[in-house]
């Protein structure tokens, strides 16, 4: 029996077709589809092959109603076009769609005080085998109690839940390799841009760069702070061309650094000779812009990938002790906007 032959019979394939056509039983069927052990390797290219050449694909509700299990994740994320959060989504949808899950994703409005309680109930109610709740702003104490494992990405755990992995994104330790660059290229301090207070990522970049500065004995210069946008970064950049002591400077996103840069320019103090920027992020213009921005690569995929195994295995072995998370990488991209200091 071929795929042609299925179709001119005028129906779909079944799981009784690819038994046949593999030469098993259709329990086997169901357990090489069902990714389940003791089958042989043989036996499961068989199966594989068949199903293939048959076009047959194992029904999503058929495998629930087998395995207890709906193989779909359901997703908490902030609704926004900004580059963190929208890049972190994407590695997520990558490594569920890798692990062989399905994503359903419920989106936030930074405000909105049952955002987080309405999206994980109303995915709850889909019947999700796992939840991960990508939400970088503090919205206050969630009361939540979740009877699925949970990942929470880049901030604290915020609810009860049977399992809960959280890990971080690294940001804390990716700031603190941005202001160790500008001290170790000998800048006496280093002024930093950050985020908004209510996000997660900023406050950990704050902490990144004071602990770096703590380190070393350096003072820490006050803290200008900025919304992300590219014309926060300018305003706070206007600030600091007025400073003739500012050599350095660390912004929490690349964005913010671009528009510090444009702002230093127009003030007749040059990057990098005069004052050297760092940003966040690498985002895809940082190497285009003048002059090319030197930043901190977040490590998106990598991080949802950890998660991500760690999220299935509590899913699957749920009476298997999960360990503990790996380390994300630190990537420092040093491009043409950091130099040593000025001479004074």
């Amino acid at each position: 029996m071929t795929r042609g032959e299925v179709r001119a019979g005028g129906t779909a394939p079944r799981s009784v077709d690819v038994a046949r056509l593999a030469g098993v039983s259709q329990k086997t069927v169901s357990r090489v589809l069902n990714g389940e052990r003791y089958v042989s390797d043989e036996v499961r290219r068989r199966v594989l092959e068949a199903a293939g050449e048959l076009g047959y694909r194992l029904n999503s509700a058929a495998r629930a109603l087998a395995s207890g299990r709906t193989r779909a994740i359901g997703v908490v994320t902030l609704g926004t076009a900004l580059y963190g959060p929208a890049s972190l989504l994407i590695g997520v949808e990558r490594a569920a769609r890798d692990a062989g899950y399905a994503l359903r994703v419920v989106n936030t409005v930074e405000g909105d005080p049952r955002g987080v309680v309405g999206a994980v109930e109303s995915l709850l109610e889909q019947g999700v085998d796992g939840i991960v709740v990508s939400e970088p702003i503090d919205e206050g104490t969630v009361s939540l109690s979740v009877d699925v494992p949970v990942l929470v990405l880049g901030a604290p755990a915020m609810f009860g839940g049977t399992r809960t992995v959280a890990t971080g994104v690294g940001a804390e330790l990716l700031a603190r390799t941005a202001t160790e660059h500008l001290l170790d290229l000998g800048h006496r301090t280093v002024h930093h841009v950050a985020g908004p207070e209510r996000w997660f990522a900023a406050r950990d970049r704050l902490e990144g760069w004071r602990s770096a500065l703590t380190a070393r004995g350096a003072q820490q210069p006050a803290v200008l702070v900025g919304d992300w946008s590219a014309a926060s970064g300018h305003e706070a950049g206007r600030a600091l061309a007025a400073d003739d002591d500012v050599t350095a400077v660390f912004a929490a996103n690349d964005d913010m650094a671009i528009g510090v840069i444009r702002a230093l320019t127009e003030a007749g103090r040059r990057v990098p000779d005069d004052v050297s920027v760092v940003g966040f992020d690498d985002i895809p213009v940082a190497a285009y812009v003048t002059p090319p921005l030197t930043t901190v690569r977040q490590p998106f995929d990598a991080v949802a990938r950890e998660g991500l195994r760690l999220l299935v295995q509590a899913i699957e072995k749920p009476d298997v002790q999960l360990p503990p998370a790996n380390d994300p990488p630190v990537e420092l991209v040093v491009r043409a906007s950091t130099a040593p200091a000025p001479l004074r």
